[in-house]
């Protein structure tokens, strides 16, 4: 029983450590936007589609994956503070009213990093694991 107990605690421990780390993920943006953190607030904003240009001037593009998608729901809940259906509403309110447009929807996280790494001014996000030096990391703070 004792035992038992020990190998419970150790697999709850382990399972602790690793979880996070799998879902670790990054705010990346096009080598063109010249920043190394970012505010919570202003990335709310972008991804919300209420902050349409970089200090520079140069035009936010904003991708994302599908709203089912768990890498897409984890990155609301943990980065942004918000759940997918808040994002959603957001953009439909924009679409619907006429002000503004909803980001551009990629399928899979390959097809974000290069939909990224290939449009100046572009940001998206990406578990940490498949960043490469064709995307800069933004810290959130």
């Amino acid at each position: 029983m004792k035992r038992c107990c020990v190998v419970i605690v150790f697999i709850v421990f382990v399972v602790s450590i690793v979880i996070p780390t799998v879902w670790a993920q990054d705010v990346v943006v096009h080598p063109t936007v010249k920043k190394e953190d970012i505010s919570r607030n202003a990335l709310r904003a972008i991804f919300g589609m209420r902050l349409r240009k970089w200090s520079n001037g140069l035009p936010i593009t904003v991708f994302v994956l599908r709203d089912d998608s768990p890498v897409h729901i984890e990155f609301s809940k943990t980065i942004l503070h918000m759940f997918p259906y808040q994002l959603r509403r957001a953009w439909d309110r924009q679409v619907f009213s006429g002000t503004g447009q909803s980001p551009f929807v990629v399928n899979s996280l390959e097809e974000m990093r290069t939909k990224v790494a290939s449009t100046p001014g572009a940001i998206g996000y990406s578990p940490r694991e498949g960043v490469d030096d064709n995307l800069n990391v933004l810290k959130v703070r």
